[in-house]
């Protein structure tokens, strides 16, 4: 299989396509021009506690198979950290929004999550983006199908892949910066190629690495220090009852 990720995301679609029958393929041209399912109204208006970080959740072949990215935007969104889910197919835009959001001041922490088709394409998105100046500060795979090789400024990349099956490991090359982590885990009970991205322990485990990389970007650290410390509920009760003391009429 292809070492490129840029080949690999262009190829990865035309392969598996051909194996589903027309009115699947049908089905899944619905999908991809209906685009991204909506979240919930909950999670669409959550607070924003984590300003300044974007995650790119980036779905699999056919656009139909990785619902679980959908799953884990919406318990983002929750949290109130901007998460949006796109078509492997736009990776080249991905990167280019992204970098358009950084360089504007919008987004200061870049993370991006990738399942099967959607993780081959992570390190062309990253190549990408490092060619705009662009640092990510988190990226992960959900079991990429094809070999890949790492480049780029990522402060850590982890791929998540299922050695008994089809996913595989990244490599990385000479012009890559940060950590990378080859994590199998066949291990997990219920984990294959198909159920990594709705797996709740694998959603959990990416939800924590999401929220270390958050709790440690600067937009969030900086809030974090500009607010005001609160105010213990007992210390507050006693200033208001010492002057009410004060004020009372003898």
């Amino acid at each position: 299989m292809s070492s490129n990720p840029v080949g690999s995301c262009l190829a990865g679609f035309s392969p598996l396509a051909a194996l589903w029958s027309v009115p699947l393929r049908a089905a899944a041209i619905a999908v991809l021009l209906l685009g991204v399912a909506p979240l919930s109204a909950g999670a669409a208006h959550a607070a924003p506690a984590a300003p300044g970080v974007h995650v790119y959740l980036v779905r699999g072949v056919l656009n139909i198979f990785s619902l679980g990215m959908d799953e884990i935007a919406a318990k983002l969104q929750q949290q109130g950290i901007n998460a949006t889910v796109h078509n492997h197919l736009a990776w080249a835009s991905i990167a280019d929004a992204a970098a358009a959001e950084y360089k504007t001041g919008r987004a200061k922490t870049i993370i991006l999550v990738g399942h099967s088709s959607g993780a081959t394409c992570l390190p062309g998105i990253v190549g990408r983006l490092d060619q705009q100046g662009v640092p990510v500060k988190l990226a992960i795979g959900l079991d990429s199908v094809f070999h890949t090789s790492l480049a780029g400024r990522v402060g850590r990349y982890v791929n998540f892949y299922v050695a008994n099956g089809a996913g595989t490991r990244v490599e990385k090359t000479g012009n890559f910066r940060g950590t990378l982590e080859n994590v199998d885990v066949e291990t997990v009970p219920g984990v294959s190629h198909l159920s990594i991205d709705k797996n709740q322990i694998m959603q959990q485990k990416v939800i924590a690495a999401i929220d270390a990389a958050v709790r440690s970007s600067p937009s969030v650290v900086t809030a974090a220090a500009d607010k005001p410390p609160a105010v213990p509920a007992a210390v507050s009760r006693a200033s208001t009852t010492k002057r009410s003391t004060a004020t009372a009429p003898n």
